[in-house]
């Protein structure tokens, strides 16, 4: 998904799932929480040490990426509604006999953890510019508050003498008993007003809960502005339909919005699309009016462009052009006397690709543990079938001016081309498979000279690498481009039937249902896979 998905999404917390320190079958959820310090408060907000406005407490480990987003969104919260209200942050944490702690991402969360309740016990009006600042690099937070407390205009030397003293030690372990009291397990969780929050995890719904807690005339900001949008999309389009769900994110976001949707065959919809300068569906539209949610507007913002009165968010995923052929309807969309695959813009589409029996493609991140999954599987597979399959290695990425661009990073494109090297060198009887069947089983180790082995010698590698590897790379990633697509991993049979899964027994029964009478399809394969999942889209 791209950016704008991706934001809404976030922005939800898809249901506070986050991080937890240990599964447990009881919860209270009625659990009144325990007063805590000072607390935490914001630009205009009550004076510091003030305890007016609705408690809210937020429990967190400070490099659980669900507690970061959490505190994104409190962010967001705090400039709408933040004078009504008495904000701390809690950490989860366990203390170990010796007067020590224990953290689920190791002794760097305990320092952020210290770090960060020290800057709400300094300064508590600042703890939020922190937080922001903090957590662009929440793997470095041992080594970049020094700088992040410049930035809020924190006391450095206090926060110092606070994090490497005795005070940090005794706020993480008052902090860790108030978590302990309460149960809480899972970074993030809310308490609001003394009970534990379940509702839907947007900033708004925040706001709504804060607001039922205070008392007399409720502040206008505790209403969400009305305002007009639009969801345009095409039911030609099977795959637009899945970014509806996103009028559900929308709600969450702006529930003041009333959001109609639109078919590309409506003249409204055309006439909208011509204003708003669009060409590729699904699209989300607002009417001015949505500059009136200054909540909102926050999220939106950033992936939101001004065409005359009316505001676009970025295109969901730029997936359909309404006005280009469909090439499985027997239909002339675009009117070019030329139907399905007779028309030339049909070549590359999944129904117009010629069938090539006992041909099986994966698409692949080298670095994904689902794709890394999937290619151990696939051994047994290749073992199984021997000669009655023709089994190719494709890598998900794209080309930049300056190299590559892959979802885990440049040691990722590295690992591709190295594989694509003993996939060109050692091809026979697919050799190049124990390379990387060995890198798929330690995937994130960077070391990958001792997987050069038997037969696969590291100097042809790295001669490859050198040599070729970049044109390798540039020209595998071709076809995954024309098929869009993302999803690591992902299956193609026979050159045109996509499927997706990562154990050995289900690739063998979906190659088999385009290859039916073959001798390896009558055997049982492993069905057992450690993960289960994909990294990117679909």
């Amino acid at each position: 998904m791209k950016k704008l998905t991706a934001l809404l999404f976030l922005s939800m917390l898809v249901v506070f799932a986050g991080c937890k320190k240990k599964e447990k079958k009881e919860s209270n959820t009625n659990t009144t929480a325990t007063k805590g310090a000072k607390g935490a408060t914001k630009k205009n907000t009550p004076a510091e040490g003030a305890k007016t406005g609705v408690p809210v407490q937020l429990f967190v480990m400070s490099q659980c990426p669900y507690g970061l987003m959490a505190e994104g969104m409190m962010d967001l919260v705090l400039d709408l509604v933040g004078k009504h209200v008495n904000f701390r942050l809690e950490y989860i944490v366990d203390e170990t006999p010796g007067g020590g702690f224990n953290s689920l991402h190791g002794a760097p969360e305990v320092e952020g953890n210290i770090i960060q309740l020290c800057v709400q016990s300094i300064a508590p009006a600042k703890l939020m510019d922190f937080i922001k600042c903090h957590n662009e690099n929440p793997r470095a937070l041992g080594t970049t508050w020094k700088s992040c407390a410049q930035r809020a205009k924190v006391d450095a030397a206090a926060l110092k003498t606070c994090k490497e003293g005795e005070q940090g030690k005794q706020l993480l372990r008052a902090s860790a008993k108030i978590a302990k009291d309460l149960k809480v397990e899972g970074s993030p969780t809310f308490f609001i007003g003394g009970q534990k929050y379940d509702g839907p995890p947007s900033p708004r719904k925040i706001v709504d809960k804060i607001c039922e807690g205070i008392k007399g005339a409720k502040p206008a900001d505790c209403t969400a502005p009305a305002a007009v949008g639009y969801f345009i999309t095409d039911k030609r389009c099977e795959k637009c339909k899945q970014y509806a769900r996103l009028l559900a994110a929308i709600s969450n976001i702006a529930p003041g919005a009333k959001m109609t949707t639109l078919d590309y065959s409506d003249a409204k919809a055309k006439d909208l699309m011509k204003t708003a300068e669009i060409k590729m569906l699904p699209v989300i539209i607002f009417e001015k009016s949505i500059l009136k949610d200054k909540l909102a507007m926050r999220i939106f913002k950033p992936i939101m462009k001004q065409v005359g009165s009316l505001h676009k968010l970025m295109e969901p995923a730029a997936i359909f052009d309404p006005t280009a052929e469909i090439c499985d309807n027997k239909i002339d969309d675009d009117n070019n006397g030329k139907i399905d695959c007779d028309d030339a813009t049909c070549k590359e589409a999944m129904a117009c690709r010629k069938e090539q029996k006992k041909r099986l493609d994966v698409f692949v991140m080298s670095q994904c543990p689902y794709g890394a999954a999937a290619l151990i599987s696939m051994k047994a597979v290749i073992d199984n079938f021997k000669k009655d399959i023709d089994f190719h290695v494709n890598y998900i990425a794209n080309k930049t001016a300056s190299g590559f661009d892959s979802l885990h990073g440049q040691p990722e494109v590295d690992e591709n081309i190295r594989q694509l090297c003993a996939v060109k060198h050692y091809p026979k009887d697919y050799k190049y498979m124990d390379y990387l069947v060995c890198r798929s089983k330690d995937y994130q180790n960077p070391t990958w000279k001792p997987c050069a082995k038997d037969g696969i010698d590291v100097k042809v590698i790295e001669k490859c690498v050198k040599e070729e590897g970049v044109k390798l790379l540039e020209e595998n990633i071709k076809l995954g481009h024309a098929l869009k697509v993302s999803g690591s991993p992902t299956w193609l049979a026979n050159n045109r039937f996509k499927f997706q899964g990562i154990d050995a027994e289900l690739i063998k029964t979906e190659y088999c249902k385009h290859n039916e009478k073959l001798a390896g399809c009558k055997n049982k394969l492993s069905a057992e896979s450690k993960v289960k999942g994909s990294c990117g889209g679909k």
